[in-house]
């Protein structure tokens, strides 16, 4: 969160690379697949506030973390990288506890999608939680905005963004999973809806590879960013 320095998502806010930039950070995975998902809805309808829910893949614990579920799945009984068993369990502790009661998992999300879009006023909150998966994170979103939209023209939106894959067909068993986003560069959004008691409520579900464009992808981006905008040597 240093304000000498750029956390950068290229589809999202490339723009404010420059050549003076000798350190540029990548954000917090569940930050980037989620802001891809918020820039083109911000852009032009405004989000007020939203409520995040997150279903993390252990991947983003690192090898240690996949060993743990593996072995616990072979009954192996592992070392724990986790306080508790992750095999078919869910943790509602990614990172370590801060002192209002949210983890820094969770006020990662809170503080950087602020920062990447360049609005202090957005309000979110999020809750993260890890589960036993491998494939990539996903996100249970809720927004408000600022004012009123279809839902047609929020897939619009997402389709025309780069990077972003529109899976919303449920009544076709079409949505995003993190098992079909392993390995996929692209952050993948469905399950879209109007809230039931706000107007300008909606809700959607985000998947991504955490390892992809939660992290490698997304480095390896702001590199061509550089290079093929002049902006780098």
């Amino acid at each position: 969160m240093s304000d000498d320095h750029k956390l950068v998502v290229p589809e999202v806010n490339g723009e404010v690379v420059t050549a003076e930039d000798l350190i540029l950070a990548n954000p917090n995975c569940t930050t980037m697949q989620l802001v891809m998902c918020l820039k083109p809805i911000h852009d032009k309808w405004g989000i007020e506030r939203g409520v995040v829910s997150t279903y993390q893949s252990v991947t983003g614990t690192g090898q240690a973390a996949v060993d743990q579920l593996n072995g616990e799945r072979a009954g192996l009984g592992p070392e724990r990288v986790y306080p508790h068993a992750i095999d078919q369990n869910c943790l509602p502790h990614c990172d370590v506890f801060m002192e209002n009661g949210y983890t820094k998992e969770e006020m990662k999300v809170h503080q950087e999608t602020k920062k990447i879009l360049g609005d202090p006023s957005i309000g979110l909150s999020c809750t993260a939680v890890r589960v036993p998966v491998f494939g990539g994170h996903s996100e249970s979103v809720y927004l408000e905005l600022a004012s009123d939209v279809s839902l047609d023209e929020v897939r619009a939106a997402w389709s025309a963004f780069p990077g972003v894959v529109v899976q919303d067909a449920p009544h076709d068993n079409d949505y995003p999973m993190p098992r079909h986003a392993q390995g996929e560069d692209e952050v993948f959004v469905g399950r879209l809806r109007r809230d039931l008691t706000h107007a300008r409520g909606i809700h959607f579900w985000v998947v991504a590879d955490n390892l992809r464009k939660g992290a490698a992808t997304n480095t390896v981006q702001i590199a061509e960013l550089l290079v093929n905008s002049g902006r780098w040597g």
